[in-house]
């Protein structure tokens, strides 16, 4: 090589070095010195508020730049308020995430009122959550021990966050399959004070997951101070082992149409605790946090610390599978009728 083409070469290194680096790391810079609100839509201290506790320091980890991360808790609608606030009011510009639970799509889904937002414009960033139980439980001086002691008594009160919960559906759906003789629902707790109500006799039973009892109430199970009757596995066959012996919601359905209500709700659970970002939020900060929460995700160390903190396995939906289980979404006009009569407040439907 001559002379000539060795400097012509160096040039053009030179040249190439600079745009390199800026098209390999131009979001180094995006998030340093910022601040990223998670915006959650619920109240603090339940489980969700402990998904996202557990994930925002991994994802300060992953973002480039680690910007401070802070938590706003917008509880209200069974999620609908900070759905709406995410896309009607948040600024598209990557510095504030939306954490929803699984109402986010079903609202949506369901045509319920309030709902301001088109589940399909949202950018999806993944979520700790898809697969979990639901178990039913009553108190044990109840003295509730069998399926048919259960349904024989009239008037049992389950406790809930609100109406449209996920907690509050799945209680509903127990109720309404099992075949439960005019339940009563008592709303307008947070998750611990669920708990509370239920030991301190205020309500006689509730839905809740498997995880939760186990990492908040142990001693439900382990000094039995509670009846457990039956349990919804997301997806289907998905046992928990210390649970396992209980029979699953879909043995008490009579017909096509209540199969494919569960089939309708296991889907929208598999959504999880989906973080979200508004529509029209710029390609860099898509991008950053869709790869920051792959990234999380995928951390043993987040495995680990959502392990403890929840007392479940994270189930982990990564962006791309999340846009595809919202796109392909059930939307059978006779299953979707149904379950808006669970989820609402009027009395169960008849069977």
């Amino acid at each position: 090589m001559n002379w000539k083409h060795l400097l012509l070469g160096m040039a053009v290194a030179l040249f190439l070095v600079p745009a390199l680096s800026a098209s390999l790391y131009p979001q180094s810079s995006f998030y340093e010195g910022k601040t990223l609100t998670i915006i959650v839509s619920t109240d603090v201290g339940g489980t969700s508020d402990m998904r996202v506790k557990t994930l925002a320091p991994f994802l300060r980890k992953y973002i480039p730049g680690n910007p401070t991360i802070i938590t706003e808790y917008m509880p209200g609608g069974g999620g609908r308020k900070a759905a709406n606030h995410v896309y009607r009011t948040v600024r598209p510009d990557g510095l504030a995430v939306g954490s929803m639970g699984t109402r986010l799509v079903a609202a949506a889904l369901l045509g319920e009122s309030g709902v301001l937002y088109d589940v399909d414009r949202f950018i999806y960033l993944g979520a700790p959550d898809s697969s979990t139980q639901h178990v039913f439980l009553s108190r044990k001086n109840l003295g509730l021990s069998t399926i048919d002691k259960l349904r024989s008594t009239s008037g049992i009160r389950i406790g809930a966050q609100s109406v449209g919960h996920q907690i509050y559906i799945t209680g509903r759906l127990f109720a309404f399959l099992i075949g439960l003789k005019e339940p009563k629902y008592v709303v307008g707790y947070s998750g611990p004070e669920i708990d509370l109500a239920l030991q301190r006799g205020e309500v006689d039973a509730r839905s809740n997951l498997a995880g939760s009892i186990l990492q908040r109430t142990p001693e439900l199970l382990d000094k039995g101070l509670a009846n457990f009757h039956a349990v919804l596995e997301t997806p289907k066959g998905n046992r928990h082992p210390r649970f396992a012996a209980l029979p699953e919601i879909e043995t008490f359905a009579r017909s096509e149409i209540e199969r494919k209500l569960l089939s309708f709700q296991r889907t929208l659970r598999l959504t999880g605790s989906t973080l979200i970002l508004p529509p029209g939020t710029p390609k860099e900060p898509t991008e950053i946090l869709q790869e920051a929460m792959r990234q999380t995700l995928k951390d043993p160390a987040f495995l680990q610390a959502y392990r403890k903190a929840t007392g479940e396995d994270a189930t982990p939906v990564m962006p791309e599978e999340l846009h595809r289980i919202v796109k392909g979404a059930p939307r059978d006009s006779d299953v979707i009728a149904l379950f808006k009569k669970i989820a609402g407040p009027d009395p169960l439907p008849e069977r």
